[in-house]
């Protein structure tokens, strides 16, 4: 659609060719004076009214333009802005996981020493309990021998001293009916060596 400062121009152009030719000239015209500058004052008129329009529409398109240059650099800004904060979110993650990580290691390790330390423990009370009831039956052992070599001493000095004693006895009868009739009563009683070696005698452990 033409502007109205295009339609004066094509009125102007209009009235040019339809004014009547001059006589005896085929370029110069016949105008109305008056007619033709009321079409230039309107003309003007019309030309400073769309050149502030246009200088309008020319301030506006730059005001546009820099409003989306400015906008376009906002996004930017915020594009870049959150950019680097997705960044430093990932490092901040990979960070997290790393010390996570470590932290693993960390309680693995430490559960494998826990578990090597206690497996050590429980060999050494076991060799512990096993060094220490081995002691005691190795002292009930010797307790029991030495009771033993105890009875047979004791016994052996019994026996002596009862050998001793029948030796006694027999000597003091010989001494009150002689030593024929004391023999002879030894040889009728039966050995008491042979009952004692039967088993009537004190038994042994």
């Amino acid at each position: 659609m033409s502007s109205k400062f295009e339609q004066m121009i094509d009125d102007i152009e209009d009235y040019i060719q339809n004014c009547k030719p001059k006589p005896l000239s085929n370029t110069m015209i016949l105008v109305n004076r008056d007619e033709l500058l009321d079409m230039l004052q309107e003309l003007r008129q019309k030309k400073t009214v769309e050149v502030s329009r246009y200088q309008k529409v020319i301030s506006n398109k730059e005001a546009i333009l820099n409003d989306a240059r400015k906008k376009a650099e906002d996004m930017l800004n915020e594009a870049a802005v959150h950019t680097n904060e997705l960044v430093s979110e990932t490092e901040i993650m990979q960070q997290a996981y790393g010390q996570a990580q470590k932290i693993v290691d960390m309680a693995s390790e430490q559960a494998e020493d826990i578990v090597a330390q206690a497996s050590e423990e429980a060999s050494a009370m076991r060799m512990a309990a096993v060094t220490y009831t081995d002691d005691n039956l190795q002292s009930i052992e010797n307790v029991l021998a030495h009771g033993i070599d105890v009875a047979a001493t004791n016994y052996e000095r019994l026996m002596t001293q009862l050998q001793q004693t029948i030796q006694e006895i027999q000597a003091n009868r010989s001494q009150l009916f002689g030593v024929d009739q004391i023999a002879d009563e030894a040889e009728e009683q039966p050995s008491t060596e042979g009952e004692d070696a039967e088993g009537d005698g004190v038994d042994l452990i």
